[in-house]
């Protein structure tokens, strides 16, 4: 039954105003004022930069809101990175910054500062980390829900991926394609307040889909056609 006009009414009539309080929401039927309380009305968050990981800690629960959803959109800036990406048939080069142990040899010094240029059939290697775009690339995202120490708090507390779909993904490992969404969902299952411990990594891997593994390809977000 929609009471939504009888409230209305009553509140022109005596006067009165929303409870907001975070610890009310849900029994004050307040929960438009909650962030993020549904997967249809999420908080939103962008994530430009690979690898970078979401930290989230706070709680949930009933008498607030049972549910928090958050969209994360990723959306790829190639021309930096935070890490180095190896190609195929390429490792990463390791620099370190060591004293000169050897008498016949001298330290290499490199200037980031100039642009090296291409010498015969050589090409300079580059020293900036950025990211080579791959055709249908893939980039993962890792759930780990690193809990509060607490058996009894913890097992009354689930954390999910969802795809851009809104479905729910079976598992905590996802990879999704470039400038794409997924969300997060965090759900009490008990009336108290829960506290929570999560991060999420996205891009500590960045692939082109036709190298996953079988193994691997199980962990694609499915979206439908």
């Amino acid at each position: 039954m929609d009471v939504t006009e009888e409230i209305l009414q009553n509140c022109m009539l005596y006067g009165s105003s929303d409870n907001t309080a975070p610890g009310g929401l849900s029994s004050s039927r307040s929960l438009n004022y909650a962030n993020g309380p549904s997967i249809t009305r999420p908080e939103t968050t962008e994530v430009n930069l690979i690898p970078f990981t979401l930290k989230y800690r706070d709680t949930v629960g009933l008498f607030g809101a049972e549910n928090y959803f958050v969209k994360v959109n990723v959306k790829l800036d190639s021309a930096i990175a935070a890490k180095c990406f190896e190609e195929p048939f390429w490792e990463c080069a390791l620099i370190r910054n060591l004293p000169e142990l050897d008498d016949y040899y001298t330290t290499a010094v490199i200037d980031l500062s100039k642009d090296l240029e291409v010498i015969e059939e050589y090409t300079p290697a580059n020293f900036k980390m950025s990211i080579k775009r791959w055709f249908k690339g893939m980039i993962s995202v890792d759930l780990n829900n690193l809990k509060t120490g607490n058996t009894y708090i913890d097992s009354w507390l689930d954390v999910r991926l969802y795809t851009s779909d809104r479905e729910e993904h079976p598992y905590d490992k996802m990879y999704i394609r470039e400038n794409d969404f997924f969300y997060i969902g965090f759900h009490a299952r008990n009336t108290r307040r829960l506290p929570y411990n999560v991060d999420c990594l996205i891009g500590d891997t960045y692939i082109a889909e036709g190298d996953l593994t079988g193994e691997e390809r199980r962990y694609i977000a499915r979206v439908r056609k």
